[in-house]
């Protein structure tokens, strides 16, 4: 009895910590998106779905960060996992360190650094300069969703590098020796074994990217240019700018909704590859 009151005293901090930084904000947005806007903008207290109804409003956000957020998460993916099985499989011992260092310094730095650099690259001293002079035409690069996707592999690679790496260097390297003994060849060993083993890193690095990139906003401002707006994009225009407080929170609460399925999808999928284990790690 006396240890399970000292358990009960000793997550008490993380208890409170959580329910008044976490789940107290989320119910005033919650009951804000009930509301109306204030004349002078702001909120007055009502009870109506009106802002639920003009969501439609805000389709472009939503259908700009439902398409971008996926496609950068499956892009980073696709560059991420040749990366990290390097790291983890083929990189010598001696290097790998400063190989992961490498990966991750970017990481360190501003990411408001890290989008003026690629808004001087693809702007027009940078690469349309260069492929212009290459005498392969004009193009446009900056403010498009090609250089919104390109700010966003670029900012969110090493979140999605770490957990596969993690997964793949702690993989029993005897399973790929027992594969070749019995005479798979490398390709089917990888695709027999080292993917399906890997799978948890894969869908840990996935699931951060995607959650990040659903409330990204200032990558779609610096280098989409106001063109390819984000449902972070539409927050910030709707709190600080229109102050539309009661659409602003039915905004957030939906994007709020969208999250949560999609970490209870994951938490499923974790659960069906694990054999309906109760622990589902993030790591």
């Amino acid at each position: 009895m006396q240890r399970q009151r000292a358990s009960w005293l000793l997550l008490a901090p993380a208890g409170v910590w959580f329910a008044v930084m976490l789940v107290l904000p989320l119910c005033f947005v919650l009951v804000f998106s009930f509301g109306e806007r204030a004349p002078a903008g702001g909120y007055v207290p009502a009870f109506t779905l009106e802002q639920y109804a003009n969501l439609p409003a805000r389709g472009t956000a939503f259908l700009n960060t439902l398409l971008l957020a996926p496609l950068g998460t499956a892009l980073s993916l696709l560059i991420a996992y040749p990366l990290a099985y390097f790291l983890a499989m083929r990189a010598d011992p001696k290097w790998r360190t400063l190989l992961l260092i490498l990966v991750i310094v970017p990481f360190w730095t501003s990411i408001l650094i890290r989008s003026y650099a690629w808004i001087f690259i693809l702007g027009g001293q940078g690469l349309p300069a260069v492929i212009e002079w290459l005498g392969l035409g004009s193009v446009r690069l900056i403010n498009t969703p090609f250089a919104v996707l390109t700010g966003i592999v670029y900012g969110y690679l090493p979140l999605m590098v770490m957990p596969i790496y993690v997964s793949l260097e702690r993989l029993d390297k005897r399973l790929l020796e027992a594969s070749a003994d019995l005479g798979a060849p490398p390709l089917r060993s990888f695709l027999q074994v080292t993917l399906p083993l890997s799978l948890p890193g894969v869908a840990t690095g996935c699931l951060l990217v995607f959650i990040l990139l659903m409330g990204e906003f200032l990558i779609p401002a610096m280098l989409g240019g106001g063109k390819v707006f984000f449902i972070g994009n539409a927050l910030v225009d709707l709190f600080l700018q229109s102050r539309n407080w009661a659409f602003g929170a039915a905004v957030a609460v939906t994007l709020v909704v969208i999250m949560l399925i999609t970490v209870t999808v994951y938490m499923w999928l974790m659960r069906r590859m694990g054999g309906q284990r109760d622990d589902v790690a993030l790591m």
